[in-house]
Order: structure tokens, then C-alpha cells, then sequence
């Protein structure tokens, strides 16, 4: 049963995955959509009635010809992006809503199909006739699943989105929606929080905005609060190398937007879901009271960004609902992590055990490529890897340090730094590689003894 239960975790942090690599590469797009609506629609800060007509074919046909793109795009590069993009057309045309969901169905499918066209074809190719059958296979195939995104697709996906908006909005009326909060926070500690807030919250959000000019549901996964009431008990309440590592993962998660750096704090003393689901019911309890949100996707979730997607005269609704959180999830996590403080003993002896990993990497040679390993591979990854190139910089060893989503690692990667929820992840991706697991990407002790290990290679 156990095996059973961690083989359907892992499928569901696959997909989740998946869905979230098709729209993090576009959140550019999507903030840019977001701020021309915050400025020249109609409500917004700066209304210009011939800018605002940029927002409708933006949010209708740009950002989901981009995910189904991006979708196609992760199966079989560009053709499989191409294709995807086709498919994703027949699903938006004729649609009253914006098709995320449809494109983030036919993106992979136009992918998928035309990687196992070329798989089965190419080796029979005559030699000179490859562009030409290149090109009219894409163009065929892209034809047929348009054609079928539209007469099949499309009306299936309207209907489950209409049915879901009326879900939602019945738990809304019923005043239930803080109850989501039972499912959204134990689920952003798996690190399903990309695959939430934009496969599911972002295309509800994105119909509600262009009805009402604005969505909590924009609100309900992005709220910092929650994370930050936990962070701020840590840095009052315990002690050693947890508390030393505290002030930096506040900074980077209000500030920065990266929430995956309180997971760990999380995960370290489990008992702190409450506090979390506390805060987070709260948050939205006071967004739903005062009519709070926001007309795009804050992305990544920091006060900044919140702030910076607000509709015009919305934010301070937002920050009241982000402060009555933060003391929510502060009040319930004070004892817990007070009872964890006397309980450090268990976080040194992990610290311990890591440091042991740093001394394999003696083995290893001459190191020249480390790749830092997380879920989407743009945030807590990015960080852990500039933080340890300024690292080596300052000690003068030159090694090539990336950054990548675990499912993406490198092949030439010597060594894989990730955190210890994802290793086993990580060695599925990349398993010649030596792996490395790690609790805080801000303030890792860990750091100093890597670059301590790698400079002595070099002298050797």
C-alpha cells in the first residue's frame, strides 16, 4: 500500500510538473497581458479604450497558442511546437472563454502525434524528399488535429471549464471558499504549487476577469502570508542553524516570490500544515469579505508582484487579508516550532549528514559542470545556483553552475545538487551523475564546504 500510495504521489507530481513547464516559460507573456489590463481597460489605472483592445486577442489567442506551443515543444522540440500550436487553434476558435485548458491538452497531443510520425517514418524517407515530406507531414497532421480540437475538444472543455466556474462559484456563494485551503497548502508542500496556481486557478481566474475586471482566484494560492507567519516564528522561536537561515528565506519569499523556500521549514516539523492551512483559510476569508483581487497571475508570488497586478483601488483588501494570514499562520506555528526547538538535535544530525555528502566529491575528480536541480527549474534552482557561483567566484574556481527542472537535468552533469524531496526525482533524471541533497537553498552551510572540496580538487 505504501509503495502503491508513493508511485500515485509521484505520477501526480509528474503531471503537475508537466502542466506547470508549459506556462512558466510564458509568464513573461502573461505579466505583459497582465499590466496592459491593469492599465487601459476600462477600471484600470491609466483607461485607454484603443490600448485595451490589445487584451482580448492577448488573453483569447496569444498566451494559448503559447502554452500548446510550449506543450508540443517539451515532447518534440520545434515541430512538436509547431504542431501543437495548430492543434491548440481549432480548440480556441468558436470558445467564449480563454482555452488554457484546451491548449494545455492539444499542445502535448500535437506533440506526441508527430514525434511518433517522424519515429515511424524517417527511417523510410528517400534521400532529397526529407523537407518536402517534413513540412506537408506537420502541415497534415496539424490540419486533422485542429479539425478534431474543434468539432470534439472545444465543446468537451467548455463544458467541464463552465462546469468547474460553477463549482466554484457555488462554494463562493455558500461562503466555503476558505475551505480551499485544505487541499491547496498541504499540496504546495509537494511542490505541486506551479501546477495548482497555473492549471487550474489561473484559467478560472482568467474567465472571471474579463467579467468582473478582476479574480480572487489569482489570491489563493500566491498569498504569501502563510508561508511568512511560519518563517517568522522560525526566526523568533528556534535556534542554530535553522534560525540563522531564516532571515534569508523571508527576504527571498515576500520579497522575491520564491515559495518553494519555506517549504522545508514545513517540511521539517509537518505538524506546521496546520499553521499554513490556518493562515491560508484566513488569507481568504478576508479576500472574499472585501471583494479582493487581482486581474493576472502574480508570478512569482511576492508582495511586489501583487501588488504590482492589483486592479485599480484594490490593494488594500489584498494586504489585509496577506497580514491577517501572516498572524494566523504566526499565532498556530509559535508552539510547534518552539516544541522543534528543543528537538534540534534531529536538524544538526542532518546537517552532519550532509557535510559527509561534500566529502564525495573527491571522487568525482575534476568537476566542471554542477547543475542545481528544482521543480520548474526557475526558482529555488536559479537561487541555490547563483548563490554558489558567486561562491566560487570569490574563491577562484572556474566550474560551470546551471540550473534546470529535475525532469531536465543535463546528461553531462557531473554533479546534481537538489533538494532531499526531490533526489530520488533527480537521480531518475540524470543517474550517472553524482547527487547531492540539500534542506535550504538560501543559506546551506553546505556551500562553503562544496567550494572548499572543489578548490582543493584543483589544486590536485
Amino acid at each position: 500500500m505504501e509503495g502503491a500510495a508513493i508511485g500515485a504521489r509521484s505520477r501526480i507530481q509528474r503531471f503537475g510538473r508537466f502542466l506547470s513547464g508549459m506556462v512558466m516559460p510564458n509568464i513573461g507573456a502573461f505579466i505583459a497581458w497582465g499590466l496592459i489590463t491593469a492599465f487601459f481597460i476600462a477600471t484600470g489605472w491609466t483607461p485607454n479604450e484603443r490600448l485595451a483592445t490589445l487584451v482580448g486577442p492577448m488573453i483569447s489567442y496569444m498566451l494559448p497558442l503559447l502554452i500548446g506551443f510550449t506543450g508540443g515543444r517539451m515532447i518534440w522540440n520545434i515541430r512538436g511546437g509547431v504542431v501543437g500550436a495548430v492543434a491548440t487553434m481549432g480548440v480556441i476558435v468558436g470558445a467564449d472563454i480563454p482555452m488554457f485548458i484546451g491548449a494545455m491538452i492539444m499542445g502535448p497531443v500535437g506533440g506526441i502525434i508527430i514525434k511518433k510520425f517522424d519515429q515511424a517514418v524517417e527511417p523510410h524517407i528517400p534521400v532529397g524528399f526529407e523537407m518536402l515530406i517534413n513540412n506537408f507531414s506537420a502541415g497534415i497532421i496539424g490540419m486533422l488535429l485542429a479539425l478534431f480540437s474543434f468539432l470534439l475538444i472545444n465543446p468537451v472543455v467548455l463544458g467541464i471549464t463552465h462546469a468547474l466556474q460553477a463549482g466554484v462559484g457555488a462554494i463562493i456563494q455558500m461562503g466555503l471558499l476558505p475551505l480551499v485551503s485544505l487541499f491547496v497548502e498541504p499540496a504546495k508542500i509537494l511542490f505541486l504549487n506551479n501546477a495548482i496556481n497555473h492549471g487550474i486557478f489561473s484559467p478560472l481566474g482568467i474567465a472571471q476577469v474579463q467579467e468582473t475586471g478582476r479574480s480572487i482566484y489569482f489570491l489563493l494560492e500566491t498569498n504569501p502570508g502563510p508561508g511568512l507567519g511560519v518563517l517568522l516564528a522560525y526566526l523568533l522561536f528556534s535556534k542554530g542553524a535553522v534560525k540563522d537561515s531564516t532571515p534569508g528565506a523571508i527576504i527571498i519569499h515576500f520579497f522575491g516570490g520564491i515559495h518553494e523556500i519555506y517549504f522545508p521549514y514545513v517540511l521539517m516539523n509537518p505538524i506546521l500544515l496546520l499553521a499554513v492551512i490556518a493562515g491560508g483559510a484566513s488569507g481568504v476569508a478576508v479576500f472574499s469579505l472585501f471583494g479582493a483581487g487581482e486581474v493576472a497571475t502574480p508570478s512569482p508570488g511576492s508582495i511586489f508582484a501583487l501588488m504590482a497586478v492589483s486592479p485599480k483601488g484594490g490593494q488594500l483588501p489584498i494586504l489585509l487579508g496577506v497580514i491577517i494570514s501572516t498572524a494566523v499562520s504566526f499565532v498556530v506555528a509559535m508552539p510547534f516550532v518552539r516544541r522543534f526547538a528543543l528537538r534540534q538535535e534531529n536538524a544538526d544530525a542532518s546537517l552532519a549528514q550532509a557535510k559527509s555528502q561534500v566529502q564525495n566529491i573527491k571522487n568525482l575528480g575534476k568537476v566542471r559542470k554542477i547543475v542545481f536541480a528544482c521543480d520548474a527549474g526557475m526558482g529555488s534552482s536559479a537561487m541555490g545556483a547563483n548563490r554558489l557561483k558567486k561562491k566560487l567566484k570569490a574563491a577562484g574556481v572556474e566550474v560551470e553552475v546551471l540550473h534546470s527542472s529535475v525532469d531536465d537535468i543535463p546528461q553531462d552533469a557531473q554533479l546534481v545538487i537538489s533538494h532531499v524531496n526531490l533526489s530520488d526525482r533527480a537521480k531518475e533524471s540524470a543517474p550517472n551523475a553524482r547527487h547531492f541533497s540539500i534542506t535550504n537553498f538560501v543559506n546551506a552551510p553546505e556551500y562553503d564546504d562544496i567550494v572548499k572540496e572543489l578548490a582543493e580538487s584543483e589544486k590536485e
